[in-house]
């Protein structure tokens, strides 16, 4: 293995903390990976042959054959972000601060070291793949989104070359835990639904809710170090200067500090300075915001149920676009229990996350071997070491719920700003609440909320987005209303509850009604608990509560939870999949279809008879059967314990016609028969039927 690192400079010259890792000093023309860190790390989240961080680590992936390159992000540690390496640098570094993940600069960065390596003869440049997590997570998306164009400062796109001249493309893309649309992943205005391309201007149309403690919490990391990114073997010491921050008034698009501080302020967001930090966000720093007439490369790509910062929607929004608009360009997801904060990030998801994407490069970077298809999905647990329930496989996300359990309240209930609990708020925060999935809190109703509570539960699991509709009728201030929704799992007791789900939504004063998703989970609800959904008017200390009062009544609200099982073998949809144009919403008109596998809103049992050696054989189809029971004239015939359940009742010809009855007993506790007339088969040889 050959491994060379040293400061290289980008296109406008700022130095690059790099390091490329080979399997030996003289190879060439090899597929490259390059594997983009999060925020607030560096390169040497790659670098430390004891961690495989999310996407393994540079020794690991040089074994196996590739080259990889490595980089600490612009204006972070080694590239001018700590005093001492500005210092070494003065001016090359003068402009070296952070941009933000701007496909203008940090993307950028990564196309011209990649081009490098091609010119050199190290990569071959029809096998490059990049992948990485979080802040390397979205810029790999972004990578995916140019493919073969490259940014340029005005914000033009032109086609992506080496400095040598080579044509360059983007062969592979697994980016983990990323955004695709920076302003609502920071923001939420809870417009993104998990069956539908919304279009772009709907993200920041309004301006949704602010995370406040994690938008504070990114900037602070934007500047000292609140988590390892030191050279291997380095001690970590806190609060060590690791960021360089553009200074006040140097450069408008990227003013990091000025954008904090205006998020900071609240709504409403219609001011010249609002809008140009949007426009800034989305046109330079989203992937969903890059030109899409070419498509994207092949993408695998893995989001956290339980991340709170960059949740599923984020990863869902890009692919659904480009499964409509490209459905042959190669896509595959994974799903668990993984990611930013509360997420646990159980060891066996992330080992197959790393199995995974290694399989994805090895297919379209190598030609060898089986990429991963469709979704891959595993439920979050409590406590945080309980192996996940799945993994659960489906060719699309919405495939992988097979029913739904729905809950109607006609009744109405008010929300105000004030309501709720601020220690449950605390509890559940991912970043005072110590990022804990698994915090439990009080399960007593709180005043100024709207809380349902479903019955009981027989026992089923949450696989998707729980979906809201109703009725809303906003009073006060109309414009800064906002609704945080949270659905629980209270314990059988009553006393006390888990988080399964949040998201945060600002009305649109449909006369019609409203439709809103929270965020995605997979989730166990065992026999005797019970899911209880909460509206609060704002749910700090995570979510900046919104500027001005307000009260919103909540009437005739349905909620709908997809689940694996298939409590009435029926899923309903949308009338249509819609893409709804900023301040419009969808009226819950529905329609009724089958899951898959089923033929009728209750279990299906398909009697067939047929003639045997033996004699008649009866034969049951019917799916989630506890056992089946046939009767051959009212008389009770035992039957074989596995599906198809099938067993010979009769031998030889009957001279009267005999009634064949099969009843099969559900798993919750419904029984379905089906019943047939014969005489039985003739005596071997002879040419008549049954």
């Amino acid at each position: 293995m050959y491994q060379c690192s040293g400061l290289a400079a980008t296109w406008d010259g700022v130095p690059l903390d790099t390091t490329v890792t080979l399997p030996a000093a003289s190879a060439a023309h090899l597929p490259l990976v390059v594997e983009i860190h999060g925020f607030g790390n560096s390169k040497y989240e790659y670098l430390d042959p004891a961690s495989t961080a999310y996407t393994d680590n540079a020794y690991s992936w040089a074994r196996a054959g590739y080259a990889v390159l490595t980089y600490t992000a612009r204006g972070l540690w080694g590239w001018c972000g700590t005093p001492e390496s500005g210092a070494a640098s003065p001016a090359a570094c003068a402009r070296g601060y952070i941009h933000l993940a701007d496909a203008r600069y940090e993307v950028r960065d990564t196309q011209e070291l990649i081009g490098r390596l091609v010119d050199q003869g190290v990569a071959d440049p029809k096998r490059v793949g990049v992948t990485g997590d979080s802040y390397g997570g979205g810029q790999s998306t972004m990578l995916a989104a140019l493919r073969n164009r490259v940014m340029l400062p005005n914000g033009t796109l032109a086609p992506w070359r080496s400095p040598a001249g080579t044509p360059l493309s983007i062969a592979a893309a697994a980016p983990v835990i990323p955004w695709t649309d920076l302003v609502y992943a920071i923001a939420p205005n809870g417009r993104t639904l998990t069956y539908a391309v919304p279009p772009r201007a709907q993200n920041a149309s309004p301006v949704g809710v602010l995370k406040e403690t994690f938008a504070n919490g990114i900037f602070a990391a934007a500047q000292f170090a609140v988590g390892p990114g030191q050279p291997v073997g380095q001690p970590f010491v806190p609060g060590r200067p690791m960021g360089y921050l553009a200074p006040p008034g140097a450069d408008p698009e990227a003013d990091v500090a000025g954008w904090v501080a205006r998020a900071d302020a609240g709504e409403p967001y219609d001011d010249a300075s609002a809008h140009a930090v949007v426009d800034t966000l989305e046109r330079h720093h989203a992937a969903y915001w890059i030109d899409s007439s070419t498509p994207p490369a092949p993408l695998f790509v893995a989001s956290g149920f339980d991340d709170d910062l960059f949740p599923i929607d984020e990863a869902l929004r890009f692919v659904n676009r480009t499964r409509r608009r490209y459905p042959r360009v190669p896509v595959a997801m994974m799903f668990g229990d993984f990611g930013h904060q509360r997420a646990s990030n159980k060891k066996a998801e992330r080992a197959r996350l790393i199995t995974l994407i290694h399989a994805w490069m090895d297919r379209y970077l190598r030609g060898t071997g089986t990429a991963p298809t469709g979704v891959i999905a595993s439920t979050q647990t409590c406590p945080r070491d309980a192996p996940s329930e799945g993994p659960f496989r489906a060719s699309s996300f919405t495939a992988l719920a097979r029913g739904e359990v729905r809950f109607r309240s006609a009744g109405a209930q008010t929300i105000d700003k004030g309501g709720g609990d601020p220690g449950v708020g605390a509890a559940i925060d991912p970043v005072a609440g110590n990022g804990d999935a698994c915090a439990r809190t009080d399960a007593a109703d709180q005043s100024g909320t709207a809380t349902y509570r479903l019955p009981r539960s027989t026992g089923f699991t949450l696989l998707g987005a729980p979906t809201i509709l109703a009725h809303l009728k906003v009073t006060g201030s109309a414009a800064a209303a906002q609704i945080a929704g949270r659905l629980w799992d209270v314990a059988p007791d009553g006393a006390t509850q888990s988080l399964v789900a949040r998201g945060e939504y600002r009305p649109t004063g449909a006369a019609r009604g409203e439709v809103w998703q929270l965020h995605a989970n997979g989730w166990r609800f065992a026999p005797g608990h019970v899911a209880k959904l909460e509206l609060l008017g704002s749910s700090p200390p995570s979510a900046r509560p919104l500027n001005g009062s307000f009260e919103v009544t909540v009437q005739r609200l349905e909620l709908r939870l997809p689940v694996r099982n298939r409590p009435d073998c029926h899923v309903v949809l949308p009338a249509a999949a819609p893409v709804l144009p900023p301040g419009q919403s969808w009226a819950p008109g529905v329609r009724r279809t089958a899951a898959p596998g089923c033929r009728a809103s209750r279990p299906h049992l398909k009697l067939a008879l047929g003639c045997t050696r033996a004699g008649l054989r009866a034969t049951a189809h019917v799916s989630g059967a506890r056992r089946v029971d046939f009767f051959v004239a009212g008389r009770h015939v035992a039957t074989d314990r596995r599906p198809p359940f099938s067993r010979v009742v009769m031998r030889g010809r009957s001279a009267r016609i005999v009634r064949i009855r099969a009843t099969a007993s559900m798993k919750g506790g419904r029984t379905v028969s089906a019943t047939k007339l014969t005489r039985g088969c003739r005596p071997a040889g002879d040419t008549d039927g049954p």
